[in-house]
């Protein structure tokens, strides 16, 4: 871990509320994005670039990433930080959830840091500004082609929409966003918005996956690569259930897994509500990345997600089946340049 940030940065953070936190992470973020910052940003980007013998870039869903490790959703909200991650060493970005329609999300407090467990609980509940919004942001930075790492954009569903009408829902953001993204997520399993994991019931999913794929199709040559963003707490006969959707429609990729409602060891007396992030994820999300690569036969793409605080958790995932990995509060606990670190790490281990 950056002593820096260990003995100075991140005491001061924990000293705040979680939120007031992240929203420092995400202004620092986006300074070292700007224009001003450009000089420092390439530096960094060079600094964190690994060497011919480790580079090898990795290919998925008809993209090509610099190395295996992301920045998962959740983070940059609103598209205003990302610009700087290739400079903190990721190899790809998630930006969002994105709803159709802008929200302020559920009320706070709702993001608690459990350090002892290297753990969140967070009921965010998609608060951002909106696909327009967040579209007309993206349309003034770099496009696909011409960023240093390709960008993805996780799209969920409106509080204010009711369920039925959910694939006109994505359909709008889509709509919105697509032009702006390298690859789509359709995120059916935080578990803060009411309702939303019902998504992942194979006659709704069935609806959501063939409105959107339809949409895509019609792009012609500027069809998007679109993932599923799944839950951790789908039993394995749900997951087997999902996948044949995702078969039917011919879906590029699959991330596993979000936050989970469970509440294992020092959590079964927590009482906050919401999804439970970081190591005590760890193990569950490994276990459905590899269910999911035996069942498809490796044949799917696969970004995994959960509990990646060392190079021993992102190794274990891409050992399950993982093509790619994406961290957040392993992050909150390891520092901005965290991602670097463990894209070394794996690179080394892959020569």
């Amino acid at each position: 871990m950056d002593f820096f940030y260990e003995k100075i940065v991140r005491p001061a953070l924990f000293r705040m509320d979680s939120e007031h936190a992240h929203e420092w992470g995400v202004r620092a973020m986006a300074l070292l994005g700007s224009g001003a910052m450009a000089p420092l940003r390439r530096w960094l980007e060079w600094r964190h670039q690994l060497p011919a013998s480790a580079h090898k870039p990795v290919e998925a869903f008809g993209l090509k990433f610099p190395n295996a490790v992301g920045l998962a959703a959740g983070f940059d909200k609103n598209a205003v930080a990302w610009p700087a991650a290739a400079a903190m060493g990721f190899g790809h970005v998630e930006i969002g959830t994105v709803t159709a329609l802008a929200q302020p999300g559920n009320p706070k407090p709702r993001m608690f840091r459990y350090p002892a467990e290297e753990a969140v609980i967070n009921r965010m509940g998609f608060n951002n500004q909106g696909a327009a919004a967040v579209a007309a942001r993206l349309a003034g930075q770099p496009g696909p082609g011409k960023r240093r790492i390709p960008l993805g954009v996780n799209l969920g569903k409106s509080k204010v929409t009711e369920l039925e009408k959910a694939p006109e829902d994505y359909l709008t953001s889509f709509g919105l966003l697509a032009d702006h993204a390298d690859y789509l997520v359709l995120n059916v399993s935080s578990p803060n918005t009411p309702g939303l994991r019902q998504l992942q019931g194979e006659d709704q999913l069935r609806a959501l996956l063939g409105t959107i794929t339809t949409a895509n199709r019609a792009r012609g040559a500027k069809r998007v690569p679109v993932l599923l963003k799944i839950a951790p707490d789908l039993t394995w006969p749900q997951i087997d259930r999902v996948l044949d959707v995702v078969g039917e429609y011919a879906l590029d990729g699959l991330i596993a897994t979000n936050t989970t409602l469970a509440r294992p060891g020092a959590f079964a007396t927590v009482n906050e509500t919401g999804g439970l992030s970081g190591a005590p994820v760890r193990q569950r999300s490994t276990a459905i990345i590899n269910y999911v690569s035996r069942a498809t036969h490796g044949r799917l793409p696969l970004i995994g997600v959960g509990g990646i605080t060392d190079a021993t958790g992102a190794a274990e995932k891409l050992d399950a089946g993982a093509t790619l990995v994406q961290v957040y509060t392993g992050m909150i606990y390891r520092g901005p340049f965290f991602p670097a670190v463990l894209a070394a790490a794996v690179a080394d281990r892959q020569r």
